[in-house]
């Protein structure tokens, strides 16, 4: 895929590949507290939501990640980001993480609306056949939504991320198959 060019979309969301241009959009949001308390990295700060946008611009050009950035359809807003990554092509495995949205969306369906584009797409025309989560132990509310959407529980991984608060956390890797996707729709 054309990085540059890939839009993603439903009702509810589009998502567009993080360019240069999304910084302004990218970094009114960041400067909200708390968005990643359960990742490494800082976004509040002008330094360090720099070293992030650039980190995941470099990782794209590398096409290590594929970062998109999350417009609220319904709310006529940019709302935050979300990235296909720790790609590999041969397996056909990859991750869907670095997932932050302003406050104001959480809770209203819009991170539901994007997981699934992504979860499409991953297991349309990209090919995975497995899609994995990785989410701090400590954060029930990710842990809720990816449940949804029908990803298992695997395995903990303890004590193997620092935050930048000194805090190693523990790490829930969720697992969802190709064949287990059923659009969002249990009943499918």
């Amino acid at each position: 895929m054309d990085q540059g060019k890939v839009v993603l979309q439903n009702e509810r969301a589009r998502l567009e590949a993080l360019t240069p241009v999304n910084y302004p959009c990218l970094r009114e949001i960041a400067r909200e507290p708390g968005l990643i308390r359960y990742s490494p990295g800082v976004l509040t700060t002008p330094e360090g939501f720099e070293a992030y946008f650039q980190k995941a611009l470099r990782e794209t050009q590398e096409g290590t990640s594929q970062v998109f950035l999350i417009y609220d359809r319904e709310a006529g807003q940019w709302a935050g980001t979300s990235r296909f990554m720790r790609i590999d092509a041969r397996n056909r495995v990859v991750e869907i993480g670095s997932t932050w949205i302003g406050s104001r969306f959480q809770g209203t369906g819009l991170n539901s609306a994007v997981k699934s584009l992504m979860l499409d797409a991953a297991f349309g025309p990209m090919g995975f056949e497995r899609v994995e989560f990785r989410i701090d132990e400590r954060n029930i509310r990710s842990h809720k939504a990816v449940e949804k959407l029908g990803a298992r529980l695997e395995g903990v991984f303890r004590k193997n991320v620092y935050l930048d608060d000194g805090f190693k956390r523990n790490t829930c890797v969720y697992g969802l198959l190709q064949h287990e996707w059923t659009g969002g729709n249990p009943n499918r």
